[in-house]
């Protein structure tokens, strides 16, 4: 199942960021039971069960939140919102134009942020005799 949110997303990426970002490395990667886009290793779009959600900044959250069928994402009914992001109408899939728009926005913002901080390896403790 969650090879074809990354087949899906790869796709929909390839048709609204073809030749917009150059100097940026945009990667699509498994994630959890879907699909994330990554800019410069910073995740700002995801495809899972729950919709297609994008990680934007407060203002643009609430213009997308006034959209009919917008919603907060949720992984699970009791879960936590992911305070960051917001799951588009399906209609706004079919609107490419808009969601060109709105893809440049997330990865904009998604750049704007500071770099994760990478766990570091650990040395492998000498095994047990």
């Amino acid at each position: 199942m969650a090879k074809e949110y990354l087949q899906q997303l790869t796709a929909l990426i390839g048709q609204t960021t073809s030749g917009r970002f150059k100097n940026v490395k945009l990667e699509c990667k498994h994630f959890f039971s879907g699909a994330a886009v990554y800019a410069d290793g910073r995740i700002c779009i995801s495809l899972t069960p729950v919709g297609f959600a994008i990680k934007l900044p407060k203002e643009s959250q609430n213009i997308l939140m006034n959209e009919k069928g917008a919603k907060h994402l949720r992984y699970f009914p009791k879960g936590p919102i992911k305070k960051d992001y917001v799951v588009l109408p399906k209609a706004m899939l079919r609107d490419m134009q808009t969601l060109r728009r709105w893809v440049r926005v997330s990865v904009e913002y998604a750049l704007s942020l500071p770099e994760p901080i990478r766990k570091k390896a650990t040395a492998q403790r000498p095994a047990r005799r």
